[in-house]
């Protein structure tokens, strides 16, 4: 039990999907203020999804088969077939966020194919892998808002024009990077 709960905060804090691997970096620069918590949600539900529905199908279809080389052809498709299921069933559940739009960051989010992908390259179980996955998810959104809050912040700020757009969010992602480094000494194996 205690493992499981290290490896969502590490998975969270420590490896962080955009900080430490940058594969969510595209919807976390693509994004809107209004729509972060909606796609916050809908992240870690689909990271959630892909990883342990990857995890069961790796464990038991990929490997008994021997086409453990397949398994980026199987992830793929089954994230992008979850994708328009779970915004409907995120609409109903939450009729007050946004969930329009969301289908091309969601799609072209890199860090779910990622988790998935660990998850199958680690096998320590699949609660092990949920989670990951969770945790994933959960620091994704995690740095999302606070990426979106920096971002709200330099917007009324006097920014130099050669730093005004996307060099300013790059060096904010950075910044946020640095800061997630102190989370490394946290959790000792």
């Amino acid at each position: 039990m205690t493992e499981i709960l290290l490896t969502l905060f590490s998975a969270a804090l420590i490896n962080n999907v955009v900080l430490h691997w940058p594969l969510g970096v595209d919807p976390l620069l693509g994004s809107e203020r209004r729509q972060v918590h909606a796609l916050g949600i809908a992240t870690t539900c689909l990271t959630l999804l892909v990883g342990g529905c990857g995890y069961g199908i790796f464990q038991w279809v990929l490997l008994p088969l021997d086409v453990t080389a397949l398994s980026l052809f199987v992830f793929l498709p089954l994230s992008v077939l979850l994708i328009k299921p779970l915004l409907k069933l995120l609409t109903r559940v939450f009729p007050t966020l946004s969930f329009d739009g969301l289908w091309p960051l969601l799609l072209g989010n890199a860090g779910v194919l990622g988790v998935a992908l660990l998850n199958a390259q680690e096998d320590k179980g699949l609660f092990h892998a949920i989670a990951m996955s969770l945790g994933a998810g959960l620091g994704f959104w995690l740095v999302l808002s606070l990426f979106s809050d920096l971002r709200q912040r330099t917007v009324d700020n006097d920014v130099p024009l050669p730093f005004r757009g996307l060099p300013i969010d790059l060096i904010g992602a950075g910044l946020i990077a640095v800061a997630f480094l102190g989370f490394s000494g946290l959790i000792k194996t």
